[in-house]
């Protein structure tokens, strides 16, 4: 195991072994961590009680958090003809088709966080998936990343939309933002993305659906958020 260093180790003797703080009192907390010198991210992880072997119970989507997350994503396009314009305009940062298709196959080319394709494309892209699949990369209607609206998620993407889905443990990681961002902002965004987390909440999910929500920077340790307090 990694030995912690002085500064994870001072940081980490702020928080109650146990403690469940407030969502308010957790983001007071985490300001405190401010010990190192680049400006760290400030991460969430839900614990949700769902069954990720069945189809049913897999979470997964998009949503655009209000204040961004501190990082502009490189959008690549896959699409074709007046469609490609659009995603010109809207500030995507590569465009292309079939080219764009084999440099990704031949030359395992990953200079971007986001691929948006036409349902037109798909078909093509397919061939793709054993690359794309394993870096989360596969454009899905389910993260609206296969979509006729081009303009409309690259414009949201660049703004502060991020994807989120349930890991093997059920779990689901995410960013709302960075250490510098003003305690409203952080707690907006927290705010919005729990809120849409209990929007898809499955329907054969029983009992509490949220069973935790932990907030960190990047470099520091976890505190403990009762999740009554989204209740409010």
């Amino acid at each position: 195991m990694k030995k912690k260093g002085k500064k994870y180790l001072r940081i980490s003797e702020k928080i109650e072994p146990g403690q469940l703080y407030s969502k308010e009192e957790a983001l007071n907390l985490v300001k405190e961590f401010n010990v190192y010198n680049f400006d760290q991210t400030v991460d969430v992880a839900i614990s949700l009680n769902v069954d990720v072997r069945k189809a049913d119970q897999q979470v997964r989507g998009a949503v655009t958090l209000p204040n961004g997350v501190g990082k502009t994503k490189k959008v690549l396009v896959i699409t074709q003809s007046d469609k490609a314009q659009e995603a010109k305009e809207a500030g995507a940062d590569y465009v292309g088709d079939t080219d764009i298709i084999n440099k990704i196959e031949t030359e395992k080319w990953f200079d971007y966080d986001v691929i948006v394709a036409t349902p037109n494309m798909m078909p093509l892209l397919g061939k793709l998936g054993k690359i794309l699949g394993p870096k989360g990369l596969m454009p899905n209607p389910k993260t609206n990343t296969v979509t006729n609206e081009i303009a409309k998620v690259v414009k949201e993407i660049k703004t502060g939309r991020v994807e989120y889905r349930t890991d093997n443990g059920g779990n689901i990681h995410g960013v709302i933002g960075k250490l510098s961002f003003d305690n409203e902002k952080l707690l907006e965004n927290l705010n919005v993305l729990v809120k849409e987390i209990k929007r898809v909440k499955p329907a054969t999910v029983k009992g509490n659906y949220i069973k935790g929500v932990v907030i960190s920077t990047s470099q520091g340790p976890g505190i403990k958020i009762n999740p009554n307090s989204f209740d409010k």
